[in-house]
């Protein structure tokens, strides 16, 4: 509650300062505190009618925000971590701390560089150097599960949709406002093929051994949600009412591929198909919100609670794979 207050009421009074003058001075702190409590819990809701694309190429009110929907999104224990090792009271950061700080900045990076050169000739070729890495900034953080957009993500070409897909679908951390598979498992999904690449039999990192129980579950739950978008998916293209034939129609593949993963990581981006579905498909959808948000939560608890149970082991016996 501490950690929340203090930092929506710094986000809230930053905003006020930026969206000074806009308005009157009550409808100013209204948008400002708002806002500040959408971006860190990662909402995404606006009560702009066009997000904030009104504000794209504002440097204080981009960098607000995204600040806001990072510390929003990697969890209340590292933001407690932290906060401990700067104050000097911890000596260092669990491996946890660790793991999910390196992730997430290694995913805002990644995704800030090939957004910007995916869209620096097409969306953006008309924009400054400085609205442009804006515009690249905001989409790769806000793609972690948040939803606030500064451009029609309809637009983006189909690389950037796809980044932004992978993006919302690792989402944000453990224990934060955020959802997806979360860093932790797309992070130890990763370390596990590299250290067998390197032919260890254990997921080793900063000298120490990820415990083969949390491995499984890792991949349990990123299996469990793949096949749930996958379902989704499936059923909104089934479903979709459109007499269009299949030569005009194939965009909404994309669409609903992207509506489906946006839904599972509570992300709230869209391509601008939301509108236009029917009954079946909006029900679909909000399955899967809830899903997305409760569905790894409970999926890891089981797992736990399941590991805990005695169980016969049999006799080994390979199986070829690969």
């Amino acid at each position: 509650m501490l950690y929340t207050v203090i930092i929506e009421a710094t986000g809230t009074a930053l905003l006020f300062l930026f969206f000074f003058g806009d308005a009157e001075i009550g409808s100013v702190l209204w948008r400002a505190l708002y806002h500040a409590v959408s971006a860190f819990n990662n909402c995404g809701y606006s009560i702009f009618s066009d997000s904030l694309m009104s504000y794209r190429d504002h440097p204080g009110v981009n960098l607000t925000i995204i600040l806001l929907i990072i510390v929003g999104g990697i969890g209340f224990v590292v933001i407690h971590e932290v906060v401990d090792r700067f104050k000097g009271r911890k000596k260092r950061l669990s491996i946890h701390s660790k793991i999910v700080i390196i992730t997430t900045c290694i995913l805002i990076a990644a995704g800030t560089i090939l957004i910007y050169a995916l869209e620096r000739n097409h969306l953006m070729k008309d924009l400054t150097v400085l609205s442009r890495f804006l515009v690249a900034f905001f989409q790769s953080v806000t793609a972690r599960t948040c939803g606030f957009n500064t451009v029609d993500v309809g637009t983006l070409t189909n690389d950037s949709i796809l980044i932004i897909i992978i993006l919302m679908f690792i989402g944000a951390s453990p224990g934060s406002t955020g959802g997806g598979v979360k860093t932790t498992s797309g992070a130890i999904l990763f370390l596990l093929i590299w250290n067998r690449l390197k032919g260890s039999q254990h997921v080793n990192v900063f000298n120490r051994t990820i415990p083969q129980e949390t491995v499984t579950k890792t991949i349990s739950i990123i299996f469990a949600s793949a096949f749930s978008i996958v379902l989704i998916t499936s059923v909104l293209l089934f479903t979709q009412s459109s007499a269009l034939p299949p030569d005009r129609s194939r965009h909404f593949f994309l669409e609903y591929l992207f509506e489906a993963v946006s839904a599972f990581g509570t992300v709230g981006l869209s391509m601008g198909v939301t509108p236009q579905m029917n009954v079946t498909q909006k029900i679909a959808t909000i399955l899967l919100m809830f899903a997305g948000r409760v569905g790894p939560l409970t999926l890891a608890l089981a797992l736990t609670l399941a590991s805990r149970k005695k169980s016969i082991a049999y006799a080994e016996e390979t199986v070829m794979v690969g």
